[in-house]
């Protein structure tokens, strides 16, 4: 497996953001993303592809960003709140 195909820890502690219901996003799981917990195209080049989902509710959920622990889960990695 190249560096390029080996995503990044983004932080050791998950982030909390606010998201819109109905509203469509893409969580960064190759850990380049400057706009973390999301998606910046930061992953281009790499074999890591971001996780697009759409929020069902208004929440603030914390993402995790341990992304080398998360990354090939199908489901998204949030820790609810």
């Amino acid at each position: 497996m190249s560096d390029q195909s080996v995503p990044l820890i983004a932080a050791k502690h998950p982030i909390k953001t606010q998201l819109e219901a109905g509203k469509t996003y893409f969580w960064c799981r190759c850990g380049r993303s400057a706009a973390q917990p999301f998606c910046d195209g930061s992953h281009r080049g790499t074999d890591i592809k971001p996780l697009k989902f759409t929020a069902q509710t208004r929440k603030a959920p914390r993402f995790a960003n341990a992304n080398q622990a998360v990354m090939h889960l199908s489901a998204m990695a949030v820790i609810a709140y």
